[in-house]
């Protein structure tokens, strides 16, 4: 194993790396999961900052997300400091974002279909009744996700605030928390 000398304007060396080699630009969270059996529920394996140090700096990570078969609808959200590149791997996928004029735009991907969300607008996914599974790519390594449901019905902000905001009644906002209350 050769450790050279790094120039410090190629990359950012945590404080906590004493040693930088191939491992520290590798990481090996994703090995197997595309040819593991179909999920029995949705998960996502991420290359962010947090999994892979060498991220920092490059404006780029990473995620493979994969979903049951039956079909699955990701809540709106939106990724704040990043635009988000998708290919899907697998399945169908119905995919969408809405821009600052409100007008949506949508589109049904076929495998090796690669679609662009772009940055901080409301990315809308519908995965259609088969295994579907993308990777994407965001452009920071920390680009956040704002789930939309979650954020205006579990941040705190009052029953009756929501109401009016809405326009409807607090019955029916303590019905739509209730749903997205974690299951027991």
């Amino acid at each position: 194993m050769q450790v050279t000398q790094i120039s410090p304007q190629d990359f950012i060396i945590p404080p906590s790396i004493n040693v930088v080699d191939g491992n520290f630009f590798t990481y090996t969270g994703m090995r197997g999961i595309l040819d593991a059996d179909t999920p029995a529920t949705f998960n996502v394996t991420k290359a962010t900052m947090a999994e892979l140090p060498a991220l920092n700096g490059q404006s780029v990570s990473s995620a493979v997300l994969r979903y049951p078969a039956g079909g699955s609808v990701n809540p709106p959200h939106t990724h704040p400091r990043s635009a988000e590149l998708l290919l899907l791997i697998d399945g169908t996928l119905e995919v969408g974002f809405i821009d600052t004029t409100n007008k949506l735009y949508t589109q049904t991907l076929q495998i090796g279909d690669v679609f662009v969300f772009p940055k901080s607008l409301f990315d809308r996914l519908e995965y259609i009744p088969k295994i579907s599974i993308y990777k994407f790519g965001l452009m920071n390594a920390s680009a956040g996700t704002v789930s939309v449901p979650s954020s205006v019905f579990a941040s705190g902000i009052d029953d009756a605030i929501l109401a009016k905001s809405f326009k409807t009644d607090v019955a029916t906002i303590q019905k739509i928390k209730a749903g997205l209350a974690p299951k027991a």
